[in-house]
């Protein structure tokens, strides 16, 4: 079924203008919403991350989708939707991680046309208070190590004296646990002084919090030194520093060779996942269509109790041979398309054009006297109109204005529906319709074998009413209008 509605270019996505901040550990809330207010009932909506797929969340006719979410969001998503109705959805994601952290996407799509809205998400995590310890004395020197853990996104570490000034760290060393957060590890070498008191600050550059601790180290623990020691204080950290350096850069290549083979191994597995994710799709879609091709089969069987499915039904039912009334339609149109378009007997009656009132539907052939067929009329921009068949009895004249002339029609008039079976002396049936979604194309269908004349809304595939139980007496033909029925006083309403 091919449906007109698509969301208009006016129609915007918005979402949070500044970026979120989350701690490791608690829930993200991703609230997106349409402007102006509209029900995104029967839209899909999608949040993604790079790519389109696999999604983080995928909601499309009040189901999730869990076959296109991504592996790492399954189990942690909830959808809100009691808002739904005015086109505005929270996704709720539990338990925040560090590879939760960058940019999303909110895409409300219906019939391929889509509007999007960017979402930066930016993961903190606030580590634990540092710890200083004394790592080694040795000639008047000591080498003090401030240590913390849990830190996203990469830490500030700082070291100050009693008076506030920055005091340069020796050394620094970061690394990342299995769950990406940073450990951070800073040297201070310090000399002999009467009395020591420094601190140790850590801080989150997103969050601007910070942690720190002091530790003080007064006289007696510096040795009286004479000047063979003060040489050696001299020479000995120089060889230290020399080692430190050594090892440092023997650590370094170690620490890249260990990165490398993470990153292929993590890569590996990345591939591995969308291998089995992609596989997952897969059956899942065939699995689809074979509980389509199944339900199908079950409406094939017992079509005719179903009031739903005309792009189905059709299948049940021969196309018309139906034309326009070409006088109806302006004759010096500069679009070759047009004129051909007009031509064909299969395709929608356009209702356009305003000259004219009597039927402008042509039937080529003699009427229906039985089997089944359907033909389609498109309605849209005609405020009122009436649309349906025409009985002709075996032994009417055939003129327009017969009193033997059956009608079983639908009318419009402004934003008023109501189904007619009459005459143009007599109504016979008459029954007002509420119509929710005003209809844009419609489609009949003529069942001769079982007395049914059935209206269709193609614009979203519902039924709207069916003439059931009737004798036909005569031949039928389509009838379509421009205005509404012009009844006899007697039978108007």
């Amino acid at each position: 079924m091919e449906s007109v509605f698509s969301i208009p270019a006016s129609l915007k996505v918005i979402g949070p203008s500044q970026p979120l901040l989350v701690r490791v550990g608690e829930d993200i809330q991703f609230t997106c919403s349409l402007s102006p207010k509209a029900n995104a009932r029967s839209m899909e909506v999608r949040w993604v991350r790079s790519h389109r797929y696999p999604a983080v969340y995928v909601y499309m006719a009040g189901e999730h989708l869990s076959a296109e979410q991504m592996a790492e969001y399954r189990g942690r998503t909830v959808l809100v939707t009691d808002a739904i109705g005015e086109g505005r959805l929270t996704l709720q994601i539990h338990d925040a991680r560090t590879s939760d952290d960058g940019q999303y996407r909110c895409l409300f799509e219906k019939d391929g046309v889509y509007q999007e809205n960017s979402l930066d998400l930016k993961v903190v995590g606030l580590g634990s208070s540092p710890r200083i310890t004394l790592e080694g004395l040795s000639g008047g020197e000591m080498r003090l190590r401030c240590s913390s853990e849990g830190w996203f996104p990469q830490p500030w570490v700082q070291w100050t004296d009693t008076e506030g000034k920055t005091v340069p760290s020796l050394s620094e060393v970061l690394t990342q646990d299995s769950h990406e957060l940073f450990q951070v590890e800073a040297f201070l070498l310090v000399t002999n002084s009467s009395a020591l008191n420094v601190t140790c600050s850590i801080s989150n550059p997103l969050l601007g919090e910070e942690k720190r601790a002091t530790f003080s180290l007064s006289e007696p623990f510096f040795p009286r030194t004479c000047p063979w020691k003060v040489a050696l204080a001299v020479v000995l950290p120089a060889l230290a520093l020399l080692l430190l350096g050594v090892s440092y850069a023997g650590w370094r290549v170690h620490q890249a060779k260990e990165r490398e083979a993470k990153k292929t191994e993590k890569e590996s597995g990345e591939r591995n996942q969308m291998k089995k994710d992609k596989e997952m799709a897969l059956k899942a879609k065939a699995d689809l269509e074979a509980e389509l091709e199944k339900r199908k089969k079950l409406y094939a069987a017992d079509w005719r109790k179903a009031l739903l499915y005309p792009d189905w039904r059709k299948e049940q039912f021969q196309l018309a041979p139906v034309t326009l009334n070409h006088k109806s339609f302006p004759q010096n149109s500069s679009d070759p398309e047009r004129k051909e378009t007009l031509r064909e007997e299969t395709q929608g009656l356009s209702l356009s054009n305003k000259q004219g009132d009597c039927n402008l539907i042509a039937l080529d052939k003699e009427g229906f006297t039985s089997e089944k067929y359907y033909w389609e009329v498109d309605v849209e921009g005609t405020e009122e109109w009436t649309l349906g068949v025409y009985e002709e009895p075996t032994d009417s004249s055939g003129s327009c204005e017969g009193p033997q002339k059956k009608f079983r029609v639908l009318e419009k008039k402004g934003c008023d529906y109501r189904a007619l079976e009459c005459c143009l002396q007599d109504i016979s049936l008459e029954e007002r319709l509420q119509i929710e979604n005003r209809p844009q194309k419609i489609v009949i269908f003529l069942d001769h074998e079982d007395s049914d004349i059935s209206f269709y809304n193609m614009t979203d595939g519902t039924h709207i009413f069916s003439f059931t139980q009737t004798n036909f007496s005569g031949s039928l033909y389509p009838y379509f209008q421009r205005k509404s029925m012009e009844l006899s006083p007697s039978a108007q309403y």
